[in-house]
């Protein structure tokens, strides 16, 4: 058996083989959203509702006619939501435009320079979308002490940042993000600032349960090839996490071969 086999992301119930989630916006067009998002082996794809036509918009291109829900777990988000009225709002169309669907990730921001969540909104938000019955995951700081709040309010996935969104950055914090991972009891993924294979894998090897990204594939020179990449490196980084790594052992050297019947030299 695989490792991809028998080691499943669970969310909400739902079992997934991949660990990397990817957004949708920023390609040149749905086609090479489609092939980056097949290259890249992902199942679950999110949505901004306020940016992108999934049926709100009549006559315009459709993102479910290149990504159908039956192929994909679509994840509407709550991007450009500055208020937690606004995002409940916006993923109540889109429970409606996709049939009821419960799933959502949600993120209030509170700067439209960093793009930093709006953590007193976006705990009221989740609040109220888990009292109306919605599956949530949620973006949020990597302060460990309001990851807990938003555990407890009954969030399904908590989403601390690495790095601001976009900015490439990577994991700025980690020892926030295994304070985090150590005390969830629901999965952890590092939502926004990954920008390459090596941020990716590192989050991973720290004991993520998953990634979601978007600008590191859409926005690099060739995201078909770094779709490939992040594929890659998010199962490099989970089996060496899986496997464990060797302690680190500062000012001492222990050799791989070992010491003991070595062939003597004669004098």
């Amino acid at each position: 058996m695989t490792m991809n086999q028998s080691d499943t992301l669970t969310i909400a119930g739902r079992d997934y083989t991949s660990r990397l989630l990817v957004g949708t916006g920023k390609y040149k067009d749905f086609d090479e959203t489609r092939q980056a998002i097949d290259t890249s082996g992902a199942q679950i794809v999110t949505v901004a509702i306020r940016r992108t036509n999934i049926g709100q918009n009549a006559g315009e291109p459709n993102l479910l006619d290149y990504l159908p829900p039956s192929q994909f777990t679509i994840l509407p988000n709550t991007a450009g939501c500055y208020t937690a009225e606004d995002a409940v709002r916006t993923l109540r169309l889109a429970r409606e435009l996709l049939d009821g669907h419960k799933l959502v990730k949600l993120e209030v921001l509170g700067n439209k320079d960093n793009l930093f969540p709006n953590m007193p909104e976006t705990l009221d938000a989740a609040r109220t979308l888990v009292k109306e019955g919605f599956d949530v995951m949620v973006y949020c700081t990597d302060d460990p002490i309001q990851c807990q709040m938003l555990e407890d309010i009954g969030c399904v996935a908590i989403m601390p940042l690495a790095s601001l969104i976009g900015s490439g950055m990577g994991i700025l914090n980690p020892w926030n993000l295994r304070l985090v991972i150590d005390q969830a009891k629901v999965p952890v993924l590092v939502d926004a600032g990954v920008g390459t294979a090596s941020d990716a894998a590192i989050a991973m090897e720290l004991g993520c349960d998953a990634i979601l990204m978007n600008t590191a594939i859409a926005g690099a020179r060739d995201p078909i090839l770094m779709a490939s990449a992040m594929r890659m490196a998010v199962e490099a980084g989970r089996a060496a996490f899986l496997a464990g790594r060797v302690p680190r052992k500062f000012y001492s050297a222990d050799p791989s071969s070992p010491a003991e019947g070595l062939i003597q030299s004669r004098a």
